[in-house]
């Protein structure tokens, strides 16, 4: 007999730099807003009131342009058409959304298709969307996981279109679209003056832009996954990314066991081996991204395959008895 209980979703990450005090000569404001079925925060230091606001306002304006744009949620969405209609014929684009696309099949073909945007199939299977989680029989699962694959994905550049292979392929934008938002609201807070600002899109992926007044860094901490009061990671970012990915952050139980959202798209089961993964790079869209390969294939193949100057670290899932520090920088 099956038997579930709500989807429980955590913070992970704590941002330390919210405490911090401005200096005399600095300004400090924040605004949020909710887009993409997550709380979008900026933080900006500054100079000028008036400036900082326009550029605050001008940020979260496009955290909500781009939820226009992305979800799937919404079926007026650009993402939602594309869903909807790409299994018939080509459909046209906006630029802006094929080189979204095209980087997320490049990444899924360096990752050995680890990272997966097509795994929305799997995502309502198990419950993961707009639900609260289920245990699926196998049968739903393999007839699921035929329809998953960024093969299945055509892109044509000359003429901006989308086309897939087969019925009942579904994009995702779960892996992706807050990386790319937090990336893009960076670009024009710069494009506003801004030079010191940290961007949170739903406390899992982050963008630091400097350093408040006096520190080196923006202060961020990782909680630990086995004790949220505990933090297992701390380091200060300064004009890079850190997104973080953990089986804590939304998971359901059944009978007996914990099924986490982050999918395994070789398999079509909730991902294992690992609790946490935190991955640093210059771009939120790509920290965001290689989060799912290294937690999916774990700490020898990221070791191997992970881009050249990016940091990672990883909490595995060990057993009991094991090391009471579960999460290590990669080496």
């Amino acid at each position: 007999m099956k038997t579930f209980r709500s989807l429980r979703v955590l913070p992970i990450v704590l941002i330390a730099g919210q405490t911090y005090l401005a200096a005399a000569d600095k300004l400090r404001m924040e605004k949020a807003v909710d887009a993409m079925a997550s709380v979008f925060s900026v933080i900006v230091y500054g100079e000028n009131e008036t400036r900082m606001e326009e550029a605050l306002d001008a940020a979260l304006g496009e955290a909500r342009r781009l939820d226009r744009m992305l979800s799937n949620y919404r079926s007026d969405s650009e993402w939602s058409a594309v869903n909807r209609y790409a299994a018939e014929a080509p459909v046209k684009v906006s630029p802006e959304l094929f080189r979204l696309l095209s980087a997320c099949v490049d990444y899924s073909s360096r990752s050995e298709g680890a990272f997966e945007i097509s795994v929305g199939p799997l995502m309502k299977t198990w419950g993961f969307y707009k639900g609260t989680g289920n245990l699926p029989a196998p049968a739903e699962v393999k007839s699921s996981l035929e329809k998953v694959g960024y093969r299945y994905i055509s892109l044509d550049a000359a003429n901006q279109t989308v086309r897939f292979a087969k019925k009942g392929v579904e994009l995702d934008p779960g892996g992706i679209g807050k990386g790319y938002a937090v990336d893009r609201m960076a670009e024009i807070l710069k494009g506003k003056g801004v030079e010191t600002a940290l961007i949170s899109g739903g406390g899992s992926s982050i963008y630091a832009m400097g350093a408040p007044p006096g520190e080196s860094g923006w202060n961020v901490k990782v909680r630990d996954p086995r004790d949220e009061t505990k933090t297992a990671i701390e380091v200060f970012l300064k004009n890079e990314s850190m997104s973080t990915s953990g089986s804590y952050e939304k998971f359901f139980m059944a009978e007996g066991r914990m099924y986490s959202h982050i999918m395994d798209p070789r398999t079509g089961y909730p991902a294992e081996g690992m609790i946490a993964v935190s991955v640093i790079a210059p771009k939120t869209l790509d920290s965001e991204a290689w989060t799912k390969p290294v937690f999916i294939l774990g700490r020898k193949w990221a070791a191997q395959h992970i881009p050249k100057g990016f940091r990672a670290v990883v909490c595995e899932d060990k057993p009991s008895g094991g090391s009471d520090q579960p999460c290590a920088w990669l080496q």
